[in-house]
This record gives C-alpha cells, sequence and structure tokens, in this order.
C-alpha cells in the first residue's frame, strides 16, 4: 500500500521526538486519518532503538517480480479451471442427462484429455514458482509487500468471492426451484470447494504478511 508522504513525515519527526507508536497511532487516529495511513506510515520504519528514525526498505516493482507473480496467478487460474472441469467430466460420466446424445460421451473424453493436459503442465510451473518465490520472501520478507504481489493476491480474493457468491445463489435456485439433482449439487460443492479454498489460502497470507509487518 502507498504511504501518504504527510502521515510519512509527521510519524518520522514524532518518532525522532521520543514519541511511542502507541500514541502517535492514537492521535492520528483522532485526528482523521484512515487506519490503513496510520498502519502503512508507522510500519515504513522499523521498531529498533535508535537515536533517530529508521527506514525499513520499501519494496520496488521490477519486470522479474511482475513476469513471476504473473505466472504463477495464471497457472493458478488455468490449473483451478481444469481441475474444475475434469471433476464435472467424472459427474457427467457418474450422472449422465437422459438428454444427451452419443456425441456427449465423445465431448466428455476430449474435456478430460483437455483439462488433464493443462493440469499436468500448468500445475507442477504454480508449484515451482511459488515454492522459489516463497524461498526469496523468507530470506527477504520486504518482498511481501510487492505491489504486484498484493494487486494480484486481491485480485483472486475478488474472483473467488465472486464465484463463491455465484456458486450460493445457483444452489439456492435450485433448491427453491425443486430441481436440485445430484449432478448439480457435486458440481456446485465442486466449485465451491476450489474458490473457497483459493479465497481462504490468500486471505490468510494477506493476514499472516500483516502480522509479520507489524511485529
Amino acid at each position: 500500500m502507498a504511504v501518504n508522504e504527510e502521515v510519512r513525515s509527521f510519524v518520522r519527526d514524532s518518532l525522532a521526538r521520543g514519541s511511542s507508536r502507541a500514541e502517535l497511532k492514537d492521535v492520528l487516529g483522532r485526528a482523521g486519518w484512515a487506519s490503513s495511513d496510520v498502519h502503512s506510515a508507522l510500519t515504513s520504519f522499523a521498531d529498533v532503538q535508535f537515536p533517530i528514525p529508521v527506514p525499513r526498505p520499501q519494496p520496488n516493482l521490477s519486470a522479474r517480480e511482475a513476469f513471476l507473480y504473473l505466472l504463477i496467478f495464471t497457472t493458478l487460474y488455468v490449473s483451478a479451471f481444469s481441475l474444475g472441469r475434469l471433476i464435472f467430466q467424472f459427474i457427467n460420466q457418474a450422472f449422465p442427462d437422459p438428454v444427451d446424445g452419443a456425441a456427449a460421451a465423445t465431448y466428455i473424453r476430449e474435456a478430460i484429455r483437455w483439462s488433464v493436459s493443462y493440469l499436468v503442465v500448468a500445475f507442477p510451473v504454480f508449484l515451482v514458482m511459488s515454492h522459489r518465490v516463497g524461498r526469496e520472501v523468507a530470506a527477504d520478507p520486504s518482498k511481501r509487500s510487492s505491489k504486484v504481489r498484493r494487486w494480484l493476491t486481491y485480485l483472486t480474493l475478488f474472483v473467488a468471492a465472486t464465484v463463491l457468491i455465484g456458486d450460493v445463489a445457483s444452489l439456492v435456485y435450485s433448491l427453491l426451484g425443486g430441481d436440485l439433482s445430484a449432478r448439480f449439487l457435486l458440481k456446485t460443492l465442486t466449485v465451491g470447494t476450489i474458490a473457497g479454498t483459493a479465497f481462504w489460502y490468500y486471505l490468510s497470507d494477506l493476514k499472516a504478511g500483516e502480522r509479520k509487518a507489524d511485529s
């Protein structure tokens, strides 16, 4: 998150005069500043003993960083979609629709082949790149504040939340219409599980980053 320079300057000067972080948080809050601005300004200085405030290293946007995170999140989306599509086809095979013709079996086989192909390629890339970036973040925790990482994380949370809302709405719609079949219920659970897992994981990651920034 971008740091408001006015608040940052105030925090720097106040810390240099011996004001505590709790006092600054309280007075800035009473002055009407948003908690996010106050948090960003306070965390831009290290909580260490020194005659003057010590600035924390600020993350810089680089082409390499953008490439890594775009690759990670793109392969995440492809893997999630392919997994969902694969499970859908297994459900279609287990609970065939009576109105489907002979062409449906061919479509299911092709869909399974494509889904497995994308999973075999995209998911290992996601795992390898996530592990690599995870090691870099562990070695340099300041990289957790990457702007690209935060934007794509919030985008993923938005997409996952939107899918979950639509998924639950579809379930309620079918319940109200009295046409809730096992086939539809299993597909709804599949979508909810995949989207819910992604939402929970990245929300936990954001909270973990905030806790480490406060420490």
